[in-house]
């Protein structure tokens, strides 16, 4: 059988029509057409492969459709490019591994590395410091409630990690053909159809938790093994301790997450090559979603083919950026400290985002410079500001807020009213944020919402709540490793993922995951 070739057709626009219409439909119809005027072939199997809404003037829908023609068509039009789907096959090297191999960490990249591991054959041993997805999911309801941390599951540590509550964000910045291999198999574990073609696909945390739970059970499945409350120390190449009890281990990856200042701290005195990173901290912003959705789509917000609008915004002075991180949708601020006497702050919503407000990350970037180039300064500059954090809060686990408008003026003590703080359904304390701040953080942060005001019709409004702090955005230190992937000097250990230092967010870490897992499998043979 004759096999066709495949085609991509990029920036189809459809224009938004109030009241509705068929979009994809309409999309595939124009693709179809121009592949016939530009090549003279017939397409056939179209699909919507891409979609996005582009708001920046009118309302268009922007599609990328895929479609296949014979092989002897010929391809001309700079619109249509040959498509390929990407492989990903691997030949098992030919090392010996004494013991199986050992992940440290379920976050995105550990589990993604389990995951492969398993479908080759290898029987990984997870180990996770955090609790399983039901157990979590009660010490975080339980944070939320009533303030009682659990320093060893909470919103940082346990089954999936960070990502587990938060917006299930599969968006990134990297280029890379893992990347639809990631979402496939996320697709596959539960998530929902159209993370498969949306431009800006999430999961929702809802949602994603039954995809942690289904990857636990798929790599049981295979002959790997998870071990929750499983906390790693004493990391070598060959072993580690778990529970008073020396584990062996054939090869190890490292992927214990940006919040693992502990075993950070562990590395640095056992002679690991680690080095201080830029990294950002600021507040989260609330608006109500409804203020964001008209500033947006104007009087065609509510549309459900429009669904709530997002944003995305930077601005920089000098060297130094301020921009919004993690915005929810339809979302709530939820409480991520997991050391006693801090306040942290981060983003969550659901599948559905039909919270009432909208939150986002708005943060200041900070230099190596800053905090003294030392990998333990970077860290103790985060916890200082969660410190602060807590002492402002009245500590007892209420976070700082700060209206917008007292914060740009100088001023401080104006209650929130229109819009209600989502952290702990409204625990939060009126504070000073150029008290808890350095001066340059607050003096960028007044400065990037105004012009984020400018940007966004509402954004800087005065009683809009900010909530702090948002220190945990990415890791503040880098595991150096070499080109085979493994710490500089400790051959077999494969650091890995956000808390090594090599990814930002659930698709570039899960990426990570895979590559590391590559490496081992590549090496050595199946345990």
């Amino acid at each position: 059988m004759k096999e066709n070739k495949k085609l991509l057709v990029n920036g189809v626009r459809v224009q938004y029509k109030n009241g509705g219409c068929d979009y994809e439909a309409e999309a595939v119809h124009k693709a179809a057409q121009l592949i016939k005027k530009e090549t003279g072939c017939t397409p056939t199997n179209l699909k919507i492969s891409k979609k996005s809404i582009d708001a920046r003037r009118d309302i268009s829908f922007v599609y990328s459709v895929y479609a296949e023609v014979e092989t002897s068509c010929v391809i001309s039009s700079p619109d249509i490019k040959e498509y390929s789907a990407p492989s990903f096959e691997l030949e098992c090297g030919d090392e010996s591994l004494t013991e199986r191999p050992v992940i440290i960490g379920f976050g995105p990249a550990g589990m993604f590395a389990g995951l492969l591991l398993a479908r080759y054959g290898y029987k990984p041993l997870i180990l996770e410091r955090g609790a399983s997805v039901a157990e979590r999911v009660e010490a975080v309801e339980n944070f939320i409630k009533f303030g009682v941390l659990d320093t060893s599951t909470n919103i940082q540590f346990g089954a999936g990690g960070a990502g587990t509550f938060s917006d299930g964000k599969l968006t990134t910045r990297i280029n890379d053909p893992l990347i639809m291999y990631v979402l496939d198999m996320l697709h596959q574990l539960g998530a929902p159809d159209d993370i498969m073609y949306k431009a800006k696909p999430h999961i929702g945390t809802d949602i994603l938790r039954k995809v942690v739970e289904n990857a636990d059970k798929e790599i049981t499945r295979l002959g790997g093994e998870i071990r929750y409350k499983s906390k790693a120390e004493n990391i070598t190449s060959s072993s580690v301790t778990v529970n008073g009890e020396r584990i062996p281990c054939g090869a190890v990856i490292l992927a214990c997450g940006h919040s693992a200042r502990d075993t950070y701290s562990e590395l640095i005195g056992a002679g690991f090559s680690v080095e201080a990173k830029p990294f950002s901290v600021g507040v989260r912003a609330e608006h109500l979603q409804s203020d964001i959705d008209t500033a947006m789509y104007g009087a065609h917000a509510g549309d459900s083919q429009l669904g709530h609008a997002e944003y995305q915004l930077s601005w920089r002075q000098g060297d130094r950026g301020c921009y919004t991180f993690c915005m929810c949708p339809g979302g709530e601020v939820v409480p991520s400290a997991s050391e006693e006497g801090g306040v942290v702050t981060n983003g969550m919503s659901r599948h559905a985002r039909d919270g009432k407000n909208a939150n986002a990350a708005v943060c200041v970037s900070v230099k190596p410079e800053d905090y003294g180039n030392n990998p333990l300064s970077a860290i103790e500059f985060q916890r200082n500001l969660e410190k602060r954090a807590f002492l402002a809060g009245g500590e007892d686990y209420y976070a700082p807020m700060q209206t917008l408008g007292d914060l740009i003026s100088g001023k401080s003590g104006t209650e929130y009213k229109r819009i209600v703080p989502s952290y702990r359904g409204g625990k939060v304390r009126c504070a000073d944020f150029s008290k808890l701040f350095p001066p340059f953080v607050t003096e960028m942060l007044r400065a990037g919402l105004v012009n984020f005001g400018k940007k966004i019709k509402g954004y800087d409004a005065p009683d809009v709540p900010l909530t702090g702090v948002e220190t945990r955005t990415s890791s503040p230190v880098r595991i150096i490793r070499g080109e085979n992937l493994c710490a500089l000097g400790h051959d077999g250990i494969y650091p890995c993922g956000e808390g090594a230092g090599y990814a930002g967010g659930i698709v570039s870490a899960a990426v990570d995951g895979l590559r590391v897992a590559s490496k081992i499998i590549t090496r050595y043979k199946p345990y």
